[in-house]
């Protein structure tokens, strides 16, 4: 294996097995039994970075495990390694703290709370393709971040539902969410239009969201934002298979009162049929991988294939950080 006798594939218990023979996700950990520096983690990446990244292609994603990463600057020592672009979070829905160069808070939400799957940004024409989460704090219970092949939803959803599948591929999307001026730390959806245009001045977000695709209405101190149709369904090239690339999961996971602050409609402005939802939301929770954290624990999600979602965290502590790349 052209590891450089660095990298070795281990197992774990809450991998799934896919008709390829690949586990998903990939788990890497050091050969060497003796302590890892991570400088040579760093120059590990930087040699072999085309096999990492077919690893990547090839399964969707990579959990690095048992190296030395112990904070946000080493954390952000391993994304710049990785040579991958920064992907700005300008009109993101929701607040990301800078921690440390190119890391940031993940969402800022109540651990208490699920945020459920989606792709990032998918509600947005430009999203990243790539995610990076640096588990500092492994939750004593809870809060993992699970994963889930996109295609394989697609899959499942346009067997179960397939007239439905069909007004999502020939209308797409409508996301309409609601901003105020004033942060709801109680939602996971609860950020302003200031923290989503990195800006308090109207003109400002406007010519912001004009170029994310985003129309902006005002409603005094509010903002309704409105983008698409967007495609709902994309045909991912390098794996030649169609992806279940939306964010319907939070709209229709979101409580009642929440709804109308972030909902999401067919590009024709028909609803979004109901049992579908519900069908959705069994498939990802039955197809999902969900691996515990570990301090130092490192995770490369390839979010043109991949879900990603919340679990709520039972017993703190716990911080896990991002970074976002094009």
């Amino acid at each position: 294996m052209a590891t450089g006798k660095f990298f070795r594939q281990v197992t774990l218990p809450e991998q799934k097995s896919h008709n390829d023979g690949s586990l998903f996700p990939a788990v890497l950990s050091p050969t060497c039994t003796t302590a890892v520096q991570l400088s040579t983690f760093e120059e590990a990446i930087r040699a072999h970075k085309p096999w990492l990244e077919s690893i990547l292609l090839n399964t969707g994603a990579i959990l690095f495990r048992g190296f030395p990463v112990t904070s946000p600057s080493d954390f952000n020592v391993v994304v710049e390694a990785f040579g991958f672009p920064e992907f700005s979070y300008v009109g993101g829905r929701v607040p990301r703290t800078q921690v440390f160069g190119r890391v940031y808070t993940a969402n800022e939400s109540p651990l208490h709370l699920e945020v459920p799957f989606h792709h990032e940004m998918a509600y947005n024409p430009d999203f990243p393709t790539k995610l990076f989460f640096f588990c500092e704090e492994e939750p004593e219970e809870g809060g993992e971040t699970p994963i889930v092949l996109s295609h394989i939803v697609y899959e499942k959803m346009k067997e179960r539902h397939p007239d439905f599948v069909a007004q999502l591929e020939e209308h797409g999307l409508m996301y309409i969410t609601i901003h105020s001026d004033k942060e709801d730390p109680s939602s996971v959806t609860g950020s302003t239009w200031m923290t989503a245009y990195q800006t308090d001045d109207k003109n400002i977000a406007e010519e912001r969201a004009v170029k994310k695709g985003t129309k902006l209405e005002w409603m005094g101190n509010t903002a309704k934002l409105i983008t698409g149709p967007i495609p709902a369904i994309r045909f991912d090239e390098a794996s030649c298979r169609k992806t279940w690339f939306n964010s319907l999961a939070i709209s229709y996971s979101l409580p009642a009162s929440e709804r109308q602050n972030a909902r999401a409609e067919l590009g024709s402005g028909d609803p979004v049929d109901e049992d579908a939802m519900k069908d959705m939301l069994r498939i990802l929770k039955e197809e999902c991988v969900a691996i515990p954290w570990k301090k130092g624990d490192v995770l490369l999600v390839n979010n043109l294939t991949v879900l990603h979602s919340r679990r709520p965290l039972i017993k703190p502590p716990r911080r896990v950080l991002a970074s976002l790349c094009k």
